[in-house]
This record gives structure tokens, sequence and C-alpha cells, in this order.
């Protein structure tokens, strides 16, 4: 199946121009678009412009035609998958009420637009996915990841809350007890033991990962569209109830931690390349 250029919506041609977006790449082949987190110097985190830029790549993706389905990854050349949020970006902003609004308003938007877009989404996890990377892999539809891969959310390692979405989504899929160990101590777990747990679909090695993604992204596209579409909405419907009772709070419980001592010394305790301690 193949989807011709002449479908596709002049909107949407321009975001597929080279440098319209500054921290994604975006790429059509056939039916099946291919969104890549770029920040590779930053190890693909996602900053204040890559915040704004998914929400907008996945809102205009819902809108298109065209696209059957969408793979997500990350820029080899960042080494990772996503390392996070970006911490330098993180640390400007929330000081104050109106920085901290940004960061908890592009959150719940990035958030949104990922689980609202109608085509189903592969996540292609090459590579380590930490906190709000793992996030992002995990509001996909189905989840490949790299089997030596780190996967975690160690939001509690720099005294921080766990609020970019994890706390929604890592109990639906592994259960309260399992999300509360792993959350509350930030521990990580290879992509293997993730697969074995149940928090992604398939583990395999690095040299497999791709072409097994686009597979499965490719067989979702030439599926019957509308059923393919209203089961995953069905499914989604108790994704997005969770994340809606649950990310406008503990996005903001996450802001009210960046003013705490215990951020404070991990931030000290990363400057003296030494372990924080904590309560100091």
């Amino acid at each position: 199946m193949t989807a011709s250029t002449e479908t596709l919506t002049a909107a949407f041609r321009r975001r597929l121009e080279p440098g319209h977006y500054e921290r994604l790449r975006l790429e059509l082949a056939g039916p099946v678009a291919t969104v890549t987190l770029s920040n590779p110097a930053h190890r693909n985190a996602v900053d204040g412009a890559m915040h704004e830029e998914i929400a907008d790549v996945f809102t205009a993706l819902h809108r298109e035609n065209a696209v059957r389905a969408v793979l997500l990854t990350g820029d080899p050349a960042g080494g990772a998958f996503c390392a996070g949020g970006n911490l330098g970006w993180l640390e400007e902003q929330a000081p104050t009420g109106e920085g901290y609004e940004v960061i908890l308003r592009g959150g719940i938007d990035l958030v949104r637009a990922v689980l609202a877009v109608r085509q189903p989404v592969v996540a292609q996890v090459n590579g380590a996915a930490i906190g709000l990377g793992a996030t992002l892999a995990l509001l996909a539809d189905v989840v490949y990841v790299d089997e030596a891969a780190a996967f975690a959310d160690p939001h509690v390692g720099i005294g921080v809350v766990a609020g970019d979405g994890g706390a929604a989504l890592w109990p639906l899929l592994i259960g309260p007890h399992r999300a509360k160990e792993y959350l509350m101590t930030g521990d990580r777990l290879t992509g293997r033991r993730a697969a074995d747990l149940g928090l992604v679909n398939h583990a395999l090695p690095a040299a497999e990962l791709a072409g097994a993604a686009r597979a499965m992204a490719e067989r979702l596209a030439a599926g019957p569209r509308l059923a393919v579409e209203l089961t995953k909405a069905s499914v989604n419907l108790l994704l997005r109830q969770s994340m809606e009772q649950v990310l406008t709070a503990s996005i903001a419980m996450e802001g009210l931690s960046f003013h705490s001592a215990d951020h404070r010394e991990a931030l000290r305790a990363f400057a003296d390349k030494r372990a924080p301690r904590w309560g100091a």
C-alpha cells in the first residue's frame, strides 16, 4: 500500500520539508510517517522546542488522511531514544510560576496530542528511554525496544516527582505495586526486563529492531483503517481518562518538588560529582 504525495495537504507538505522542525525530523514512506526525536547534543532530550514540536506534529498527523501509521524513534546520532527532559531548560523555567506554567502546559499538550492521534503509533526505542523519554515510548500503541537499552523513570534521583505521565502509565501497564517500586526508586530496567514485566511489547537485539518496528507499522497501515483506528480509540479511552485524572496534578507536584531542599542538594551533588545526601 502506498500513499501518493498528491493526497497530502499543503500544511503537511510544509512539515515534511527539511528544517521545518528544529528538534524533530518528519518523513513519509508510503502510508507510514516516521517521527524522529532529534536533539543529539543532549541525547535527544526534550526541551521547550521539542515539547511544542511533538504536540504540533502529532496534531498534524491526526488530520492527515494520507498517513495510516506512525513510527516514533530517536536520532541515532543522539545515542539514545530520548534521555528525558533537558535539565538545563527545566532549571531555567522552573523557578517561577510563570516559567513552570510553560512546562506544565507543554507537557499536557504533548501527552494529549500523542494519545489523541488516530493512527496507530509504533515506538522503535533504539537506545535509552529515560524519564519523559520512557513516557513518550509508552504512549505509543506497540513498543519495540533494544533488549539491552536502559528504560527508567528516575525523577526521584534528582529529588523531583515523576510527574510527566509515568504516574498514570506505569500502574496501568504493570500494576500499582511494581509501578511504585520503579517510580519511587528510579531503578533502571533493561529492555528485556521491561518486556518480561509487560511494560513494553517486544525486546529485540539492536540489529533486528528497526526492521521489526517498521514491519509492524506497515502491517497496521495495511489493515482495515476504520477498524484499526477505532479499536485504538476504544482502548485509549481508559488511558486518556487516567491521564486526565492524574497528569495535571502530578506535573504540578513535580513543580513543587523543584523548589525542595532535596532537589537543590541533587543539583549540588551533580556539580560536585558525588552522591546526594538527602535531607541535608
